[in-house]
């Protein structure tokens, strides 16, 4: 299946993030589809999944409760991704 690089902008509201990040992490942890998820230096964060298509991973991204919440993430971005070299790259 191919791999999908998805980033979140979040909002400035970080009582909004700090109150559903528990429900966000127990929903993401639940993903078989979730390769590796974390939050970036730029106040964001990086998700990586591998699935069928682009609207199979937006279709779980819309799911998660800080995009049903609606004040966490200002914008996210999906787009297909091609691991080809690196020290992870032979267990993916």
């Amino acid at each position: 299946m191919p791999f999908f690089a998805v980033t979140y902008a979040y909002s400035d509201d970080l009582s909004a993030r700090d109150a559903v990040r528990p429900a966000h992490r127990q929903y993401l942890a639940s993903l078989d589809e979730l390769v590796l998820s974390g939050p970036t230096d730029d106040d964001g964060a990086l998700l990586v999944f591998e699935a069928a298509d682009v609207p199979a991973v937006e279709a779980l991204l819309d799911a998660d409760p800080f995009q049903l919440d609606g004040r966490v993430i200002s914008s996210r971005t999906v787009v297909g991704w091609n691991p080809v070299l690196g020290r992870l790259q032979p267990s993916l």
